[in-house]
């Protein structure tokens, strides 16, 4: 990838939109207390789209990558890299499960009939 031309911008695959959270430092977020995972994935943010609404933007997307032949590299935020996990696990809120490190490489592997593996997470290289 070093040295490659990026081929293709895609919207869908933008980080997600934290609205009015956009920008703040975390210590100034609301505290959500021991929200349950799945009601976190649901959680919408003033202004902005939950981590749910971010996977189903992401979802199809990620999908149709998932069809083509070859190697992709997909370079995204952390939010996109959960939705990626989350479609292959096939639950929206497991993506949320993983904390994903700044600079890593996770890899999926495209399987028949629109299923996944995971074959690495938050690889990163010296």
């Amino acid at each position: 990838w070093p040295g490659r031309d990026i081929d293709e911008y895609m919207d869908a695959l933008w980080e997600q939109d934290f609205g009015e959270w956009e920008g703040k430092p975390y210590a100034d977020l609301p505290d959500l207390g021991d929200m349950p995972t799945r009601s976190l994935a649901n959680h919408r943010p003033a202004g902005g789209e939950s981590f749910t609404d971010l996977f189903h933007r992401a979802g199809p997307v990620l999908r149709d990558l998932g069809q083509r032949s070859g190697r992709i590299a997909v370079v995204a935020h952390a939010g996109v890299v959960r939705a990626a996990l989350a479609l292959a696990l096939g639950d929206v809120a497991s993506g949320l499960r993983f904390e994903v490190a700044p600079l890593s490489v996770t890899t999926l592997r495209a399987l028949p009939k629109a299923s996944w593996s995971v074959v690495s997470v938050n690889r990163t290289f010296p």
